[in-house]
């Protein structure tokens, strides 16, 4: 099982946003209000997240890393811990 340096609620709210992105980028989705809604709070709740605020979440490549992260979970390379 890999550990990663990012806190559990930043990767659940990126995960989170990668599937509404997913829903709304559909073809035809339903309810496009609350799908856009939705990916505009979890896009504030990433990007404000305190973790950018610590040494660690400091650099581009950490938000990257996130990204990439999630990824891998998703593809099932990596499992939560």
């Amino acid at each position: 099982m890999a550990r990663t340096m990012f806190p559990h609620d930043l990767v659940r709210a990126q995960h989170d946003w990668n599937r509404t992105y997913a829903a709304l980028a559909a073809p035809r989705p339903g309810n496009t209000t609350v799908l856009r809604r939705r990916l505009l709070q979890l896009s504030v709740e990433v990007f404000w997240h305190p973790f950018w605020s610590t040494g660690r979440g400091r650099s581009p490549a950490a938000r990257v890393a996130l990204r990439q992260h999630v990824h891998a979970q998703e593809q099932g390379e990596v499992w939560p811990r």
